[in-house]
């Protein structure tokens, strides 16, 4: 997930659709996605977070380009008391998270089948407890870099929407871009690298839930990073 912005919004790059859905994910989209997904305000106004849940929850947490949504739905699962709001613009993901949503019979999460970006304006200051964005495209080539997803300014907004002490957690099997984004991060005065050893980089938090994308590079004989940062109390000096 990456892009520019236009007078419009942020230009997404990357594909919409693969393959033709099966006619029970297409009833998935057409019959579960509209009562999960979250409607951002045309008018510019801001989203209200209490309304989106069908009852209250102790923390929300958000998902950055949630792939085929198996992490999303394992985290919802093992966390009933968490709202989840996951974005993706891949159609074919979505349509597979809403069948693990419909199979585990999910209620804590919403979706934004859309660039993430385009939530980030409706959204109040210090509203996620925790983010994930994992594995998002690397962009390995030169004249791409500016389509990462990670840059300085969707890391300044990442920062205001996490709470104090939140959770920010990243991961890649491109070494270029794990540098790329610990150049991206380490700047930033507001977000604390957790890392104290190389275990805590190259070893997998002990929540975690193993995504298509890390087994896919695994058959390749590829190494993951892990990147855990917690927000600054808004009150420290």
């Amino acid at each position: 997930m990456s892009g520019k912005h236009h007078k419009d919004g942020p230009q997404f790059y990357g594909r919409r659709q693969g393959h033709k859905l099966r006619p029970n994910r297409q009833a998935l989209i057409d019959d579960v996605l509209p009562r999960l997904r979250v409607q951002v305000p045309s008018d510019g106004g801001a989203l209200d977070l209490d309304a989106m849940f069908s009852g209250p929850v102790s923390d929300i947490w958000l998902e950055v380009g949630f792939g085929g949504g198996e992490h999303l739905a394992a985290q919802a699962a093992a966390h009933p008391q968490i709202g989840f709001i996951g974005c993706e613009p891949f159609l074919n993901g979505v349509a597979n998270v809403l069948s693990l949503i419909d199979n585990n019979g999910l209620t804590n999460v919403r979706l934004l089948d859309d660039d993430v970006r385009k939530l980030f304006p409706a959204l109040p200051a210090a509203v996620f407890g925790r983010i994930y964005a994992l594995f998002t495209d690397p962009w390995p080539k030169t004249r791409h870099h500016r389509r990462r997803f990670i840059n300085d300014d969707t890391v300044a907004e990442l920062e205001r929407l996490l709470k104090d002490d939140g959770e920010l957690r990243l991961a890649s099997d491109h070494m270029g871009y794990v540098d790329w984004m610990l150049d991206h991060l380490t700047d930033r005065d507001d977000l604390i690298w957790q890392a104290r050893t190389k275990r805590d980089w190259t070893d997998p938090p002990t929540d975690w839930v193993e995504t298509r994308y890390e087994k896919k590079a695994k058959t390749k004989g590829l190494r993951s990073a892990y990147l855990r940062f917690s927000r600054r109390s808004r009150g420290a000096d």
